[in-house]
């Protein structure tokens, strides 16, 4: 069972941040896809589901951001790219902030990838 709730995980991960980047290229395009009902609804019935797994996981692990580092710093990485991500595709500032804050939420997202690897919030293994 661990083994499917963690490929679920990295899958929707994937889905996620394929998701931003293809969002992200239309904020810059000025596309109107961004508009699209689906667009706004698919990606967060998949964070739904990559959150979901990720909580079963660490129930699964016995894992407590209390008390492992790296899940923590995972987790206030999450909520940094989660607020990044808001100002990058949400209209109404200015272009330079948008992009700088879609960037931001991309090097949010490796540190997340990265601390999950490692295991460590210093990215040291």
């Amino acid at each position: 069972m661990y083994g499917l709730i963690k490929t679920i995980h990295v899958i929707t991960a994937l889905i996620s941040i394929g998701g931003f980047v293809l969002r992200g290229i239309w904020m810059l395009r000025d596309s109107p896809m961004l508009q699209q009902r689906w667009v706004k609804i698919v990606p967060h019935v998949n964070d739904t589901l990559l959150l979901a797994s990720a909580i079963t996981l660490a129930v699964m692990m016995s894992l407590s951001p209390m008390t492992q580092g790296w899940l923590m710093a995972k987790i206030v990485a999450l909520l940094a790219y989660i607020a990044l991500g808001m100002v990058a595709l949400k209209p109404g500032r200015a272009r330079s902030v948008r992009i700088g804050a879609w960037l931001a939420a991309l090097l949010c997202f490796a540190y997340i990838v990265a601390v999950a690897v490692t295991k460590s919030p210093w990215l040291i293994s």
